[in-house]
């Protein structure tokens, strides 16, 4: 039976879009985490009632890092309502919350001058230190002891699996196959490798990715496909014995750019996407704490073959999506749309 983890990086933002800076929890929190817009949420609340429509689970990978700014409170309200509803919680972290909070606890025990936007650029001894307060605090959060993580940015390198091996968390999954090599990720991992491996350590879980034009690969993430490719690819899975299916989306991601509205093509995506994996056989929702990936033999795993009409149709969807909800265009242009999305369901 093939798993399917529905991954969600759920993070306040460091900087807000429109903002200087990551401006008041408050505003944060309902534009990062809950997704409040005024036509009806779209963040994790909306998330997970989708899912639990269809008996599925997501994983949420919560950053604790703003605890360094507003602490424990500001994570304990992100954690909270994802064990209440019995969803997955696991690590992430975005580094560049160290900046934004000088003479914390955290900053005091690590290497005077030592900063980066992600984990990757601090040595080994450090990124221990780093992982083991994040985990620590998303314990005293309220969530379990976590046994997966993934680099904000997907900035990893492979020390951080050697650091995540060193206190206790067996998985990661920050290598996606798709940025091989153009990413921000630094882990010495090939575009090759699509299913779990242990690398120095710790069990790496790539992302899911299918073939796109010029031969490239197209991230596995609620965005970057379509609905067909999204079904398509567990299909795909299912079809090669492949075990472990890993998309991403992010708690904010069914939102336009600016964090205001819900992005009406993104979300119904993801709701039909949901109800059709609800409804096929052979496959199910997996987590980490329950459902873990396991090795498979091999590493390597075939992609799924680009379908030009799909790929195609995903341009002019994305075309559409980002006119609407992403860049500045005339009024009456995005009511147009708006009004041609809605006739299509």
């Amino acid at each position: 039976m093939t798993a399917v983890y529905i991954t969600i990086d759920t993070e306040y933002a460091a900087n807000l879009p429109g903002e200087g800076g990551p401006g008041s929890r408050a505003d944060n929190f309902a534009r990062s985490i809950l997704g409040e817009t005024a036509g009806g949420p779209a963040g994790i609340e909306y998330q997970m009632a989708v899912m639990d429509r269809h008996g599925l689970k997501g994983v949420f990978f919560v950053d604790p890092m703003p605890a360094l700014v507003w602490g424990v409170a500001a994570i304990e309200d992100v954690v909270a309502p994802i064990v209440t509803r019995g969803h997955d919680v696991q690590l992430h972290c975005h580094t560049e919350w160290l900046a934004l909070a000088p003479g914390n606890g955290l900053a005091g025990t690590l290497a005077d001058g030592l900063s980066g936007q992600h984990i990757k650029h601090f040595p080994f001894e450090e990124q221990c230190r780093i992982l083991e307060w994040a985990q620590d605090t998303l314990m005293a959060a309220g969530a379990p002891r976590p046994t997966a993580f993934r680099a904000g940015n997907y900035g990893a390198n492979d020390d951080t699996l050697r650091a995540l091996a060193d206190i206790g968390i067996p998985y990661d999954t920050s290598h996606a196959p798709a940025l091989a090599g153009r990413g921000d990720c630094a882990i010495t991992l090939g575009a090759e490798i699509r299913r779990p491996v242990l690398h120095h350590g710790t069990i790496e879980v790539p992302i899911a990715c299918i073939e796109d034009f010029g031969g490239s690969l197209r991230h596995g993430q609620i965005t970057a496909l379509t609905l067909p490719e999204l079904t398509g690819l567990v299909e795909h899975a299912q079809a090669h014995g492949i075990g472990a299916v890993t998309l991403v989306s992010h708690s904010f991601e069914l939102m336009s750019r600016d964090r205001v509205r819900r992005n009406r093509v993104v979300a119904h995506r993801f709701e039909r996407f949901c109800e059709a994996l609800g409804a096929m056989p052979g496959c199910r929702t997996g987590t980490y704490a329950a459902t873990a990936p396991h090795l498979e033999g091999s590493c390597e795993a075939p992609v799924m073959a680009l379908n030009p009409i799909v790929g195609g149709a995903r341009l002019v969807e994305q075309a559409v999506s980002n006119v609407l909800y992403a860049t500045t265009v005339p009024l009456r242009t995005k009511q147009a749309l708006a009004v041609g999305v809605a006739m299509l369901g």
